[in-house]
């Protein structure tokens, strides 16, 4: 199978991903090959409505991508030993040919341009496809954004000072391809917001919403709704993949540690500790280099009911972390793929259910709040004829 035979007929969904070599990336780039093989064999774990899987029921998706690693596309797959042998043997061909360039180096600006063409290089080797840019690069420590009048200006600034995602959102803003940043980077500058607006492009985020904050999403929206006070949450979460290895760096670390926190009292709608000075709820990331991919975590919840009388309750998850965030990397395709086509621009608030901080005005906040906003966005595509 060569490149070109990665093309197909109709309307395709074209999949590009920053950082398609890691661990996430390339079982993303498996769940696609899988897709093309047999539909059947991915439909059932998506959450995309109907009227967005037909595509993909039809094997319409392909996969591309930038990263830094020299090894191949098939080589990091096996590296990261997320799937089995027997996942993702029948699937070689189809790997060996998706094309993952690259990714630029040098100044923002410059990266941008350079990804700039790439896009289009790409979209003139899938004619009539609808691409979508999701982020999926290691996290990194949070910047200090200095103000500046255009994105132009922000791009020609020091690169040590600014996340590399910039550069992959703006090229793809700047080539209206819609963007999705599933990493706790903070890409969505207000120069990056305006930019989506201007140029009609959606884009979403911030920090796919994979595994134990998912759960405890679910479990402080029930709380919440039996009227059960939530008066302190400990979360503990181990893993031994690259995410791992890369979070145990503190600077790395803060952003998603901040969100995996702000988000159960964006749930609650109150503080969770005894005092407005004081917190009860903890959350903690450790590498453990044994667990791989297979990350572990432990919550421990106490909540009173009638009388102020205490309870208690232990969850403890045992996941494989990128097959996990895999779907939902397709999902968010699907979902912008349509978006693009609805009209919608700027921050999409409504897909939050995916995201550990969702961002854009009025987002949904409880479980029932995300479900809902879904059952709404389904509503839209079904109005208007798809």
């Amino acid at each position: 199978m060569t490149w070109e035979k990665q093309r197909v007929e109709g309307d395709p969904i074209l999949l590009l991903a920053a950082g398609a070599k890691g661990a996430v990336g390339t079982t993303v780039a498996a769940l696609v090959a899988t897709l093309r093989h047999d539909p059947q064999e991915v439909l059932p774990w998506l959450t995309l409505p109907k009227s967005l899987t037909g595509i993909l029921g039809k094997g319409q998706v392909c996969f591309a991508g930038w990263d830094s690693k020299e090894q191949s596309l098939l080589e990091a797959l096996r590296s990261h030993s997320v799937l089995l042998e027997k996942n993702w043997a029948p699937l070689q061909e189809e790997l060996q040919d998706m094309k993952v360039l690259k990714a630029p180096d040098g100044p923002l600006l410059e990266q941008t341009e350079i990804l700039c063409a790439q896009i289009k290089e790409l979209l003139s080797e899938h004619p009539g496809a609808s691409p979508v840019m999701v982020d999926l690069l290691p996290a990194c420590a949070g910047p200090s954004f200095p103000n500046c009048s255009s994105l132009e200006e922000l791009l020609a600034l020091d690169k040590g000072e600014l996340p590399a995602d910039l550069a992959y959102a703006s090229a793809a803003l700047r080539c209206g391809v819609p963007f999705v940043n599933f990493t706790s980077n903070q890409v969505e500058h207000p120069l990056i917001v305006s930019e989506a607006s201007h140029r009609a492009v959606p884009i979403c985020g911030r920090d796919g919403k994979t595994g134990q904050t998912f759960f405890k999403v679910v479990l402080a929206s029930a709380l919440k709704a039996r009227k059960l006070k939530v008066t302190g949450w400990y979360s503990l979460n181990i893993l031994g993949n690259e995410d791992g290895r890369n979070l145990s760096n503190p600077s790395k670390a803060a952003a998603k540690l901040a969100n995996k926190t702000e988000v159960l009292e964006e749930v609650l709608g109150y503080h969770v500790g005894e005092s407005p000075h004081e917190t009860s709820h903890g959350v903690h990331i450790a590498y453990y280099p044994p667990r791989g991919d297979a990350k572990e975590a432990w919550d421990v919840v106490d909540f009173s009911g009638a009388f102020g009388l205490p309870m208690s309750l232990r969850l403890n998850l045992l996941a494989r972390d990128s097959v996990l965030a895999a779907p939902l990397v397709v999902d968010l395709a699907g979902w912008m793929a349509g978006l693009k086509k609805l009209g919608r621009s700027g921050l999409v608030a409504d897909l939050g259910f995916y995201f550990k901080k969702p961002l854009g005005e009025g987002h949904p906040r409880t479980f029932q709040e995300q479900l809902n906003a879904l059952e709404l966005l389904e509503r839209e595509f079904t109005v208007r004829g798809f």
